[in-house]
């Protein structure tokens, strides 16, 4: 039960869930071509402090490692997206 007094069901599945453009990384590696995002975060001031998503959490080089985590917190579900000019 949390602080609301609301119970979940025991079936009921935790998860995650990210976006490409704050988790992916790796903005110009293997075949990726910049997205309408890393056009528009790299316009001088557009962005606060000028942050991009060339780096964020370098998911796509260390995704075993967060997966790992994911699994000793117990989640059973993850859904993550793929920035389009990858596909």
């Amino acid at each position: 039960m949390n602080k609301s007094g609301f119970f979940f069901p025991s079936n009921f599945l935790w998860g995650a869930a990210t976006s490409a453009c704050q988790i992916e990384g790796a903005w110009d590696e293997n075949g990726r071509s910049p997205s309408i995002w890393d056009n528009f975060a790299k316009t001088p001031g557009k962005t606060k402090n000028g942050a991009t998503g060339d780096v964020t959490c370098d998911h796509y080089h260390r995704w075993p490692q967060d997966v790992a985590l994911m699994r000793k917190l117990g989640l059973g579900a993850y859904r993550f997206s793929i920035s389009w000019p990858r596909i």
